[in-house]
């Protein structure tokens, strides 16, 4: 079976955006890029949030082809264009080659996905889906970069649950611009 491991920035006080949705508060650099191929590499499908496929979706599929383009926009638009995406969405339509809309029976079709043959499915930011996919008990593991800021207000992707979500620690790591770096397995 597959796992589908999501990754998320997240304040130091708990919240993965802002009230409004603002994500402007998170550190991206060369480091923490070169790092977050670990987590491409081991994964040959995506899984989003309606709001974060269309914002992915605006920028990766050309990011690679731009004149300034950096390492990082260059492999990780090979990787978007490349994988099989998933969208959780009650409105969207799937026009799009390697890309199909999940509504519904999201706990079933998730299943079904996770128990086809590849490697891991990775589900970056979409916290609102984020946190179905927790609430359903589908997330298998977590990838949750702690960046060293307080926002004191926001959404967080760790609440209102039935029962406790029991962590395993699989690593850890801190970075030069101070954000840590936790990888959890999701106990069962």
């Amino acid at each position: 079976m597959r796992n589908l491991v999501v990754s998320v920035h997240m304040s130091l006080d708990g919240f993965v955006c802002g009230p409004n949705g603002e994500m402007d508060w998170i550190h991206v650099d060369e480091e923490l890029f070169n790092y977050i191929v670990n987590l491409t590499n081991q994964a040959d499908s995506a899984i989003y949030g309606r709001v974060t496929f269309q914002m992915m979706d605006a920028y990766w599929p050309k990011a690679g082809e731009q004149p300034n383009a950096s390492k990082h926009d260059k492999d990780h638009s090979l990787w978007y264009n490349r994988v099989e995406k998933y969208v959780l969405s009650n409105t969207m339509v799937s026009s799009k080659d390697k890309i199909s809309v999940l509504s519904g029976d999201i706990a079933s079709k998730v299943k079904a996905i996770k128990s086809k043959q590849g490697q891991n499915i990775q589900m970056f930011g979409s916290p609102s889906a984020a946190k179905s996919l927790m609430s359903l008990d589908l997330v298998d593991e977590l990838w949750i970069f702690v960046n060293p800021i307080l926002l004191g207000k926001g959404k967080s992707l760790f609440t209102d649950f039935d029962t406790p979500k029991r962590l395993e620690l699989i690593e850890s790591q801190v970075f030069t611009s101070g954000i840590i770096e936790l990888h959890y397995r999701v106990k069962r």
